[in-house]
């Protein structure tokens, strides 16, 4: 599993997570406000600003009937027409430059999620750095072959499929062109709940297609993203709101601008504790040796004494001998005299 470098930013297990703030549908039709998003993104620090790419008519049939409804109670769009849903999610794409203009003026990765051939050959006028696939297409393998085709890095997001669909996937990608791969664990409810969320997938997932792995986070709160990054995500995925208070499709779900600030450092904090596997003290531990337990006097004794459990106690500070010869030294004859808070060493005992 390679490094993948988009625009000078590196993705991989020795850098610290990638963190993408997902806007959705959460402009509520507002290009000020699209704008302002972005914005709140790249104060709290998230490293790329993704959109999505479609039009109600590339997403589906301008048709009433049940099949084109969702009829699911535990849905967040339940009882919703999915063309008039689009309508009112989608992005207009005479927006994408100037989102895009504004996420790179702030030092962010813009990018988005094609859902169609016309999408893609769109974002590739644009000049986008990478693309995303969404859970809902990642059977779609004639699109999966187009985003490949530009040679560019891929995000996939899993959710929903098979082993034997996500083996499928990653060929036919690899096959079109696609060098850099990046999968996300994924569960497609809006919200997810964390004990849906699978999070022991992610390295296993890894080993299985030979990439990296991330989150695409649908739960509420950080804790599974940076419970994730312990299991050895490289991105993780979050949708972005000013304020789930303003409403809008995806607000529910999605994080607020002092949320997603936190979510950014506490992944970096979990991914600087991974580490490496290592026992005794570290270079910055040395310094607290000093206060571990040793042996010392506790009343003075007289060269000849006996040493006791009254005249000799196992304390803080580290100084003098390791606990582990108290045993041995009690009842042993002193053979010097000693001051109360003299620490016993071994020479003294040899």
């Amino acid at each position: 599993m390679n490094t993948v470098i988009i625009e000078n930013k590196k993705i991989g297990l020795n850098n610290p997570p990638f963190i993408i703030a997902e806007m959705s549908g959460n402009h509520n039709h507002s290009l000020e406000r699209a704008l302002k998003i972005v914005e709140e993104a790249s104060k709290a620090g998230a490293h790329a600003l993704k959109i999505q790419t479609y039009t109600a008519d590339t997403m589906t049939l301008n048709i009433e009937n049940p099949d084109f409804k969702i009829e699911d109670s535990e849905n967040l769009w339940d009882g919703q027409n999915l063309y008039k849903l689009y309508q009112q999610a989608y992005t207009p794409w005479e927006w994408h430059k100037p989102i895009f203009d504004r996420a790179r003026d702030l030092g962010m990765i813009a990018f988005s999620t094609p859902f169609d051939d016309t999408a893609v050959d769109f974002l590739e006028e644009l000049d986008v750095p990478l693309y995303k696939i969404a859970s809902f297409e990642n059977t779609d393998l004639p699109l999966i072959k187009k985003v490949a085709s530009t040679g560019k890095p891929m995000i996939v997001s899993t959710g929903m499929a098979t082993v034997a669909e996500l083996d499928e996937l990653v060929r036919t990608a690899r096959e079109a062109g696609c060098k850099e791969l990046i999968l996300l664990k994924c569960t497609s409810t809006y919200p997810a709940t964390p004990n849906n969320t699978n999070i022991s997938t992610i390295p296993h997932m890894s080993e299985l297609f030979d990439v990296q792995v991330g989150l695409s986070d649908h739960t509420m709160g950080i804790g599974v993203a940076v419970a994730s990054v312990a299991l050895g995500a490289t991105v993780i995925e979050k949708h972005f709101t000013l304020s789930r208070a303003d409403g809008g499709v995806d607000s529910a779900f999605s994080m607020e601008p002092s949320e997603m600030k936190e979510l950014v450092i506490e992944t970096e904090r979990a991914w600087q504790a991974m580490g490496k596997v290592t026992y005794g003290p570290t270079e910055v531990e040395k310094a607290s040796l000093k206060f571990r337990r040793s042996i010392y006097v506790a009343q003075d004794i007289n060269s000849g004494e006996k040493f006791t459990k009254k005249n000799i106690k196992i304390v803080r500070p580290g100084y003098g001998l390791e606990p582990k010869y108290y045993e041995k030294i009690i009842n042993k004859l002193a053979r010097k005299d000693y001051k109360a808070g003299t620490p016993i060493m071994i020479d003294e005992l040899l």
